[in-house]
């Protein structure tokens, strides 16, 4: 029975051929503006690596040592497989609304139509905005972390505080910030997916190099005893995975594709798919080797001893110059939804783009928003935390249940079908690891508590 078959780009209902559909007339400034449908499905690929691979795959040995060797290892695969599947269905009901003349360039304007007004505009909408202007502000303290990295080490006695180096960082986004379009980063963004192949490589090496010279303290991968501690840390570690497998933006993606779409978006994600599997692996199971239990948040903490460098210097600077890079990518493309929707306030879609009622506005709202980014950021710099409950609460219902979703009430596949209890599966079990994800977050917060201060040099 073809209800059976799992889906591909071939499932899409054929009923209507499909022609070069162009977005609605009607389109608000946002969605005219920055979601323009120029790019091509290398852009696509370029954009989705920049949107998933980012130097927070540097905190997977972390992960894999609250899970241990082997569900380490099964649950970074299944993670892996389990989001290309959920990003491919997102993708093939977008393209079977299109074939039927309504391609939808926004997450919330999808669930407004599948689901109904409500989910789009008090669930899917908030959510999205919520879980991208953090991601943009995790970036700036990021970021700044980086650059207080790079200065320690050449200063290790150093005065300068981190609200100062994400000052720093958040005066670099200023400028970029302003590119026009989510399609104007294809550039920038191919820069990334070459730069996040560069540190993760450095990132492997590095722990490979310390590990197998005894440079690295005994390595110890034994997991709690304490049954607690050992559960609630299993279930951070799979949030942790969960959340460096996210993106939350596919259809804003998706939208920067020019018709026709079919079969774009298949590619695209083959590409980023092959950069995840060299990228996330490589780092994950190299550093979790070398140091263990003892792996840091981010692997390159592990790479300096009582702030001694245990790699040359060059090689840490080269390490720090590239994540540093990519992180202004990542903010840019995270930053693309609230510019969206701040556009479709303020711009005129009957106005040139680039006119000066567009321009000026733009200028200080995209300003403003960098700025009230890096300034929580400067003040927070213990917001990572809260961005794992945020992860808890917003990926994993954008990524890994809405799709399925979307899917079951689009296409109407049999209940008896394969497909529909795979994806009934993914999504009760993704529910359930919101929930328990959020437990253990809350969790992970009160026991760092007695850190948190504002301003505080992290």
């Amino acid at each position: 029975m073809a209800g059976t078959v799992l889906p591909t780009t071939m499932d899409v209902s054929t009923k209507a051929v499909e022609t070069a559909i162009n977005p609605p007339k009607d389109l608000d400034a946002g969605a005219l503006f920055v979601l323009k449908s120029e790019g091509s499905w290398l852009h696509c690929g370029y954009h989705l690596t920049t949107s998933i691979v980012a130097p927070v795959l540097l905190s997977l040995p972390f992960a894999m040592g609250l899970l241990g060797w082997v569900c380490g290892v099964m649950w970074l695969a299944l993670a892996a497989l389990v989001t290309f599947y959920s990003y491919n269905l997102l993708s093939l009901v977008l393209e079977h609304h299109a074939k039927l003349g309504h391609r939808y360039l926004r997450f919330r304007d999808m669930a407004t139509h599948i689901l109904g007004p409500g989910w789009g505009r008090f669930f899917v909408g908030p959510l999205q905005f919520g879980i991208c202007y953090g991601a943009v502000i995790v970036c700036s303290l990021l970021g700044g972390q980086s650059l207080k990295f790079i200065y320690l080490l050449y200063k290790p006695n150093g005065s300068m505080q981190l609200y100062q180096f994400i000052v720093m960082f958040g005066v670099l986004m200023l400028f970029l910030a302003q590119m026009p379009s989510f399609h104007s980063l294809r550039h920038i963004n191919l820069l990334s997916l070459i730069l996040c192949l560069a540190y993760s490589a450095c990132a492997a090496a590095g722990s490979i190099q310390i590990g197998s010279t005894g440079k690295a303290p005994p390595k110890d991968y034994s997991l709690s005893d304490d049954g607690a501690n050992s559960l609630f840390g299993a279930f951070n570690g799979i949030s942790i995975m969960a959340t460096i497998y996210a993106s939350g933006i596919i259809p804003e993606i998706q939208a920067t594709v020019a018709p026709p779409v079919t079969g774009k978006m298949f590619k695209g994600l083959c590409i980023c798919y092959a950069v995840i599997i060299i990228t996330y692996f490589s780092v994950g199971i190299s550093g979790y080797w070398a140091f263990g239990n003892g792996a840091h948040g981010s692997i390159l903490s592990n790479f300096m001893a009582r702030d001694k460098p245990l790699l040359p210097s060059w090689f840490l600077l080269m390490i720090n110059v590239f994540t540093l890079t990519q992180l202004a990518a990542v903010t840019l493309v995270y930053l693309q939804p609230t510019n969206e929707v701040l556009e479709g306030f303020f711009a005129d879609p009957k106005r040139d783009q680039f006119s000066i009622g567009n321009t000026v506005p733009r200028l200080i709202f995209r300003s403003l928003t960098v700025v009230i980014g890096t300034t929580i950021a400067t003040m927070l710099p213990f917001f990572g935390d809260f961005m794992a409950l945020f992860g808890a609460f917003g990926y994993i219902p954008l990524d890994f249940i809405l799709p399925m979703i979307f899917y079951n009430v689009s296409f109407k596949p049999s209940k008896k079908s394969l497909v529909f209890w795979i994806n009934t599966t993914i999504a009760v079990v993704s529910s359930a690891l919101a929930v328990v994800g959020a437990v253990s977050s809350v969790r992970q917060m009160v026991l760092d508590a007695k850190t948190y201060r504002l301003f505080a040099n992290m």
